[in-house]
């Protein structure tokens, strides 16, 4: 081969790799997350002397509106100046909003999940550093006509505290737009239910109320008002409670 074509095939193969290289970092950059927020979230149980646990949601999420799928990265975050110890991170989906998988996490058991919700995923910690963040990837579907909700507590191991806790907090628009190939939400937003046909949701009624009240899920008709479900699992001497009186109602009927 001349000098001249080796010069050429040498320049071929370096604009190759460079653009490459442009394509793999855009799409890299394509999917992170966009601004995080806190909204929603309340320090429950005191945590160890030097931990701060809190976590993040994204402020913004985008629902194909013929899949019904979403992406949503949850963030645990220890801000204090001491390793956090084991802890756990749950992810639970309510109403509209159903947790189908989060990476490296396991699935909790549906006799196991809280009152009121539909699926949820638990993330093992070891140990997370001062100031450091861990961030899972969750793979959601969110059903447009009705109100979704999604709660982040942090945990001790076993359960016992719940030393933050995110939600239930809502994602939703003021205008779904249900023909259109996908649909934003916004995190603390109730959403307003619409049918495929554009109108709000209502009962065989009439009523066009849009999700004032938390859907039903079952014959008991035991989910809260909308707004209660947020404060009463936030509330002091509750929240800390929510997951572990169910266990313990369990252990002393056996």
């Amino acid at each position: 081969m001349s000098s001249r074509r080796r010069t050429i095939a040498t320049g071929s193969l370096l604009t190759a790799s460079f653009s490459a290289v442009m394509i793999l970092s855009f799409s890299a950059t394509a999917d992170e997350p966009g601004p995080m927020s806190d909204k929603g979230g309340k320090a429950v149980d005191g945590a160890p002397a030097g931990v701060k646990l809190t976590t993040s949601l994204p402020e913004k999420i985008s629902v194909d509106n013929g899949s019904q799928k979403t992406a949503i990265t949850a963030t645990v975050k220890n801000g204090g100046t001491k390793e956090s110890g084991a802890i756990q991170l749950l992810v639970v989906g309510f109403d509209g909003l159903s947790v189908k998988s989060v990476k490296g996490c396991s699935e909790i058991a549906k006799k196991d999940l809280p009152e009121g919700s539909n699926s949820g995923f638990a993330c093992a910690i070891d140990t997370l550093g001062a100031g450091k963040s861990k961030s899972y990837a969750v793979d959601a579907t969110f059903d447009l006509k009705k109100e979704g909700k999604i709660c982040l507590p942090v945990q001790a191991a076993d359960g016992k505290k719940t030393f933050w806790q995110q939600g239930p907090v809502p994602f939703g628009a003021n205008n779904p737009s249900p023909n259109a190939p996908a649909t934003p939400l916004l995190l603390g937003t109730d959403n307003s239910p619409v049918t495929p046909g554009g109108d709000k949701a209502g009962d065989s009624s009439g009523d066009k109320s849009g999700g004032q009240e938390l859907p039903r899920t079952g014959p008991a008709d035991q989910v809260l008002p909308l707004g209660a479900a947020g404060a009463a699992l936030i509330s002091a001497g509750v929240a800390g409670l929510w997951w572990t009186q169910r266990r313990d109602g369990r252990r002393s009927e056996s």
